[in-house]
């Protein structure tokens, strides 16, 4: 039997034709409501990083410009006169290498043991839990505190570490009078507070890798070493990055290990540790009450750590993208060209 079609009348037929139906209010509030309820719900971590984020980074800029002082407030329009001020400065340099030397102890050394850290904790392991949990208690322990009992060990005359070092028939190290010792003592610091917190988070991406990839290289006869640069690594590429620009972020703005390292907290007598940060606590509440040049140093720390985070992400996209093309070659080679 033949299902015939009906025809819509002709334009200019004179059927009658049916009227498109208008949507009520209630219908057009659910069509907005599934149009604007995603911006809604993301809407408090835009207000929040505006207000937290780019207001306090646009009002530096702003009183980097002024010759703004702490007790007096704002002053003339001074362009780029705080920048030519602290460019000039000697200390400010020597702030600046002792920063980047710092950062280099502390950042490379922290990111390598706490991937071994997380590869031994993502073996199974009697009391998992405790060893895990116990990796974050000096992440959690103050700053302070941190930097008193360290101030302890590595004390000139009477620290735990020269005594040892006394012991073994070596001479004791000036942890407060040699430039470099000083900072392998700040970065030992820096490093026991964070990498832990590292370990974790490289944990936490090592246990999302598939268990059938070390189940493959076990029969394949790959070893734990072998495992570990051949699969672990690759498939946590991404959380390394992270990890490694996270890490260049917080080294680049040391204070706290600096400040309570001495004293005096501004880095020595002949600033042997001063970092950029604590050279601009010195500039807006020191001897100068500053803030102008204080947040000229803020910018030129922004700007530093932008390019450094920009290096970071192209030498990692970079081994990334070789990685990735290694990966496609093998299959081919395997698949014979037909991949």
């Amino acid at each position: 039997m033949a299902v015939l079609t009906p025809q819509r009348p002709a334009p200019g037929s004179g059927a009658p034709q049916r009227e498109s139906r208008r949507l009520g209010f209630s219908q057009r509030l659910g069509r907005w409501d599934v149009k604007l309820s995603p911006y809604l719900y993301i809407s408090p971590f835009f207000i929040l990083f505006a207000v937290t984020g780019l207001f306090p980074l646009a009002y530096t800029a702003f009183v980097s410009v002024h010759d703004w002082s702490l007790l007096g407030g704002q002053g003339d329009f001074v362009g780029l006169e705080n920048f030519t001020f602290v460019l000039a400065q000697p200390t400010f340099w020597k702030a600046l290498v002792n920063t980047l030397s710092i950062f280099v102890f502390s950042s490379v050394p922290q990111v390598i043991i706490a991937l071994i850290i997380a590869a031994l904790l993502d073996q199974n392991l009697r009391a998992a839990t405790f060893w895990r949990m116990g990796v974050l208690i000096p992440y959690v322990v103050a700053p302070v505190a941190v930097s008193m009992i360290f101030g302890r060990l590595f004390a000139d005359q009477y620290g735990l570490i020269n005594a040892m070092i006394s012991a073994v028939g070596l001479d004791p190290i000036a942890w407060h009078g040699d430039r470099i010792a000083s900072h392998v003592a700040i970065a030992t610091m820096v490093n026991y507070r964070w990498m832990g917190y590292n370990a974790l988070i490289f944990l936490a991406a090592m246990q999302a890798v598939p268990r059938d990839l070390y189940e493959a290289a076990v029969i394949d006869g790959a070893g734990r070493v072998r495992q570990f640069f051949s699969i672990t690594v690759p498939q946590i590429r991404a959380t390394i990055i992270f990890v490694v620009i996270t890490s260049t972020i917080g080294g680049l703005q040391i204070f706290d290990e600096v400040r309570l390292f001495d004293s005096a907290g501004l880095g020595g007598p002949d600033q042997n540790w001063m970092t950029t940060v604590v050279y601009l606590y010195d500039l807006a509440w020191g001897d100068q009450r500053s803030l102008g040049r204080a947040s000229a140093v803020a910018w030129m720390l922004f700007l530093l750590i932008v390019a450094i985070g920009l290096v970071n992400f192209l030498v990692t996209r970079r081994i990334s993208s070789s990685g990735t093309a290694v990966k496609k070659s093998r299959r081919k080679s395997l698949t014979g060209g037909n991949a």
